[in-house]
């Protein structure tokens, strides 16, 4: 091999780490954007505010899309964490606003997402429709806090099932741990509110027989 040859390659080898590196960069502002968009929409979800976070979503998903054009030539990119995060929060934004409409689980090749950031998303959705139940409760048990529940107790059933290691899954054993505490959290809050509910029930019942005898 000449001194010629060996340049060559180092050229070559120069310019891939050149674009590598603008790819990275724009990747991390990029994710950084994503996720506030992500935040943004579960925030209106939170709030009924449907049409406000749909936009939001579907800005979300432009960006998303923007993020996996410039990395998906470098596998090491597209599967590093900063990516994986961001793109695990856009599955997180569509499945809270999907069950806080009430509708189905949306799937990951609908959303764009590998399994793996998918799974974590609903993890950390379940984190979020503990909130739901619990702004629910506060106004008084009600059938939309147990539909709540149900719906965590689904996501938990999943995940206990995906027995992989965490190189596959991205860590979900950590995540699934988190998603058995905030389930048996929310199943004693929405007891309690239904036990409270019926004791209210009785007073009034009773109130009213006494005011009627």
């Amino acid at each position: 091999m000449t001194t010629q040859t060996l340049q060559t390659i180092g050229e070559q080898i120069r310019a891939d780490f050149v674009a590598k590196t603008a790819a990275r960069d724009a990747a991390v502002t990029i994710s950084r954007e994503l996720i506030r968009y992500c935040s943004l929409s579960i925030r209106a979800s939170h709030r009924d505010e449907w049409d406000e976070a749909a936009r939001l979503l579907g800005e979300a998903r432009r960006i998303a899309g923007d993020l996996i054009t410039r990395v998906k030539p470098y596998p090491e990119l597209y599967f590093t964490g900063y990516t994986q995060d961001a793109l695990k929060e856009l599955a997180e934004a569509h499945i809270t606003l999907a069950l806080a409409q009430g509708n189905d689980f949306p799937l990951p090749q609908d959303i764009g997402v590998e399994y793996a950031a998918y799974l974590n998303g609903l993890a950390e959705a379940a984190g979020e429709l503990r909130r739901r139940a619990l702004d629910k409760i506060r106004g008084g048990h009600n059938a939309e806090s147990e539909r709540l529940l149900a719906a965590m107790d689904d996501i938990y059933d999943l995940l206990v099932t995906m027995d992989f290691p965490d190189a596959i899954t991205g860590n979900l054993r950590r995540n699934t741990d988190m998603v058995r505490g905030v389930l048996e959290r929310t199943r004693g809050d929405v007891t309690v509110s239904f036990r409270e509910a019926e004791l209210k029930a009785a007073v009034d019942a009773l109130r009213e027989k006494l005011q009627t005898a």
